[in-house]
């Protein structure tokens, strides 16, 4: 198992160039699922979750090969209808093959991912928008198992707006009969980039980038190409590390425009940012101002810079209060920060962080992908070493995030534990 040790008291300076985002190559290679034919993804970030969904295509018995940053997928001979426990328990968005596969085929069985039922979880979106579009579903073994004739047009509703479940449902519909509305849908940019790409293989889809989309099903649809749009939430944990050294960083690859609300909230810290050569420059502030945040879905903070921007604030001017309204339960990263001499308190969805004007250095352990983020921003201002143990969850997310940084001048190195 790998560490990444961080030296504090860099400022970074120089160019970085943003990877394809994860959250909307996932998708995408599921949505290959639609139609037989060969695709051609290009820009495709090389992390872990990435050949993992590959794997996953290959069980289901498409042909996928890795070049660089491009990946090939032949499906000409998908016919199986499982996604097993032992790959789906890896990768929560390995869900996002059950439209497509029941779309397709008329029946799938996917396994539930880990610690999820049929209890208030998100997985329960899913399982009602193929219920809604007409399939029968029910749950078997630890298996979601769901049969249809054909699915047929509907009215979905989302109590809240959730990413993958409007993905899932965009994909089922494409190839229903009749007409789906799906109110109250997810508006992030990676939803607009799987409608446009389900688009070019001929679906009928309006309205993504709003809460309402409407999808006329078509009988069949075809194989083509995709481009992957930049990452958002890599681009903004190098706005925020910029930001947190006082650096000059020139971020290149990216959307300013997918990245508002977060250059909004940095600019309020007093970070310098402006758009220069087809990319972004951040200069960070001498001495960030605190800033309150509250997460909301796109086009709001994303709960997802949540900890990245905690680390930052840990190391402000005054007290900011941060409130994620989109997971109660996400503050894990909390007590790690505070083992670097942060000042943070936490009442239920609510961290009150009271900045101080240096971190120390100590061992921490990341318990997730973006917790894993927001300790190595942290350990970048700490005084002396910064140990970040189980960094698996970084190389879910981020591509040679080390090297990325060390480029900019950042001490850093990656060791076996």
């Amino acid at each position: 198992m790998d560490k990444i040790i961080v030296e504090g008291g860099r400022r970074l300076e120089g160019e970085v160039r943003i990877s394809g985002a994860k959250n909307a190559a996932l998708p995408i290679m599921a949505a290959t699922l639609l139609a037989r034919g060969a695709y051609t993804l290009r820009n495709v970030p090389s992390l872990v979750d990435v050949r993992t969904m590959g794997e996953m295509l290959r069980v289901l018995g498409a042909g996928v090969e890795h070049h660089d940053h491009s990946i090939t997928i032949d499906t000409t001979g998908c016919e199986a209808r499982e996604a097993p426990y032992e790959l789906v328990k890896q990768m929560r968005a390995s869900i996002c093959v059950l439209g497509p596969i029941l779309a397709r085929h008329g029946v799938a069985r996917v396994s539930l991912p880990g610690g999820c039922a049929w209890g208030p979880r998100p997985v329960d979106f899913h399982i009602r928008a193929m219920e809604t579009l007409g399939a029968k579903v029910t749950l078997e073994h630890g298996y979601i198992v769901a049969e249809c004739e054909r699915l047929k047009g509907a009215t979905i509703h989302f109590d809240t707006p959730s990413v993958g479940a409007t993905e899932n449902a965009m994909m089922a519909a494409s190839l229903a009969e009749g007409t789906t509305t799906i109110e109250n849908a997810a508006r992030e940019p990676e939803i607009g980039a799987l409608a446009g790409f389900l688009r070019s293989m001929g679906a009928r889809i309006t309205g993504d980038g709003t809460d309402r989309i409407v999808i006329d099903g078509v009988d069949e649809l075809f194989a083509a190409d995709v481009e992957i749009i930049p990452d958002r939430i890599e681009a903004g944990t190098f706005m925020v590390a910029a930001a947190i050294t006082g650096g000059d960083v020139l971020i290149t690859g990216m959307r300013t425009d997918h990245c508002s609300a977060v250059i909004g909230k940095l600019k309020e810290t007093g970070a310098e940012i402006t758009e220069e050569g087809g990319g972004l420059r951040v200069k960070g502030p001498v001495w960030a101002r605190s800033v309150n945040v509250t997460t909301a879905p796109y086009p709001g903070f994303p709960t997802d810079m949540q900890a990245q921007f905690m680390a930052l604030m840990s190391v402000a001017d005054s007290t900011a209060v941060i409130t994620d309204t989109i997971y109660a339960d996400r503050f894990a990263h909390v007590p790690e920060l505070k083992r670097l001499g942060a000042r943070i308190r936490v009442d239920r969805n609510v961290g009150v962080v009271n900045g101080v004007k240096r971190l120390s250095g100590a061992r921490v352990m990341a318990t997730d992908l973006r917790a894993s983020a927001a300790l190595i921003l942290a350990g970048l201002v700490a005084e002396g070493e910064t140990h970040v143990s189980r960094v698996y969850h970084i190389d879910r997310g981020y591509e040679k995030i080390e090297k990325k940084l060390a480029e900019l001048g950042a001490r850093i190195r990656r060791e076996r534990e």
